[in-house]
């Protein structure tokens, strides 16, 4: 069976001014994610490797890139399950740290606890010896003038899925290839939110889910809209009722709409290795990596694809041969340069690369 890696963005209005580098992120989220499935790696190091990617860009609502609340600073999110036997961990409000998921994976793998939240969490990533992180340096000069800008959270919250100053949630969902699935959320909130404001994203059912009898899931959107309906959960139910991973999310997010005029998005990976990417925002970044195919999107119904290949080789700089070396030095020369040259064939046979990366030094 094969494995398979869903990342998303965030589901929002996405400008175009970041439509490329919002699409380039998750596709080098994803690829990140896969990789750590192609060398044997379970779906809870998948989904962690690719939200840190997201975490790390700047580009994204987490971590790196985080908005303000009303007092001027972030406070991050985040959750991680394991599919397998549904434990999961989760922060809120947690501040100046630059990869809030992995702190969540640690309180799931580190103490008995779901959720630590806000001092709490500081002071136990501080156990840990998590090194924290200057503000300044999770907060864009972008997001500082935005900031000054949109400093009304009820404003923002009614406006943040129609208008293009805002930003969102990453995820990412996977199943590796023993079949377990997995989830990851993290998110820097809403701009301008109260000091202490937790959405959905940390909260288990609700910003993810993940269970090896049903699947995983992954929201983005309006976070206090996700929470009534508990989106993760519902999506699994409709799996749960024979539905299929594309229709579960469509009538869950459907549902969200009617009933409390929620916007939002969802990814969901089956057991059985189908996948979905749904949203009804304008726009939600998101890419998928199946059989070495790279999946991605931006816009409703757009589904592009390009073949996967491994990273580029970058060839040792080996001596040439010389009349200085001896024979055995120079026919092992030889042999170096002919496997080489054979794994560069091999390489270049698998059609187009997603990282470019100069061959010979």
């Amino acid at each position: 069976m094969s494995a398979v890696i869903v990342v998303h963005g965030g589901a929002w209005n996405i400008p175009d001014k970041l439509a490329k580098a919002s699409v380039d992120g998750v596709k080098a989220a994803a690829c990140d994610g896969f990789s750590v499935l192609k060398r044997g790696g379970n779906a809870l190091d998948a989904v962690e490797a690719a939200v840190r990617a997201m975490e790390a860009n700047s580009v994204f609502n987490a971590g790196h890139g985080a908005t303000l609340n009303t007092d001027g600073e972030s406070e991050l999110d985040a959750i991680i399950m394991d599919g397998r036997t549904l434990e999961s961990g989760a922060v809120s409000c947690v501040k100046n740290i630059a990869n809030p998921v992995s702190l969540a994976r640690a309180v799931m793998e580190k103490t008995d606890n779901m959720m630590l939240t806000g001092r709490g969490a500081n002071l136990f990533a501080e156990s840990l010896g998590v090194g924290t992180v200057p503000t300044d340096s999770l907060v864009t000069e972008y997001e500082r003038k935005e900031w000054e800008k949109h400093k009304n959270y009820v404003t923002g919250v009614t406006e943040e899925f129609s208008l293009q100053w805002a930003c969102d949630t990453v995820g990412a969902v996977a199943v590796d290839y023993a079949g377990n699935v997995a989830c990851a959320t993290s998110t820097g909130g809403i701009r301008n939110k109260m000091a202490g404001r937790v959405g959905d994203s940390p909260i288990i059912g609700s910003g993810g889910y993940a269970d090896n009898f049903l699947g995983a899931v992954s929201c983005t959107g309006h976070g206090e809209s996700i929470l009534k309906v508990t989106l993760a959960r519902l999506i699994l139910l409709h799996m749960e009722q024979g539905k299929s991973v594309t229709d579960a999310s469509e009538l869950s997010l459907q549902y969200m709409g009617a009933r409390v005029q929620g916007a939002g998005g969802a990814i969901v990976v089956s057991p059985s290795r189908q996948w979905a990417t749904t949203f009804t925002t304008a726009r939600m970044a998101w890419a998928a990596v199946e059989n070495d195919i790279l999946w991605y999107g931006l816009d409703p119904k757009e589904r592009l694809k390009e073949q996967l290949c491994q990273r580029r080789l970058r060839v040792p700089n080996w001596p040439a041969c010389s009349p200085d070396l001896s024979a055995i030095e120079n026919i092992w020369c030889i042999i170096k340069r002919i496997i080489w040259q054979q794994r560069l064939r091999t390489v270049e046979q698998l059609g187009s690369c997603i990282r470019q990366e100069t061959f010979l030094s």
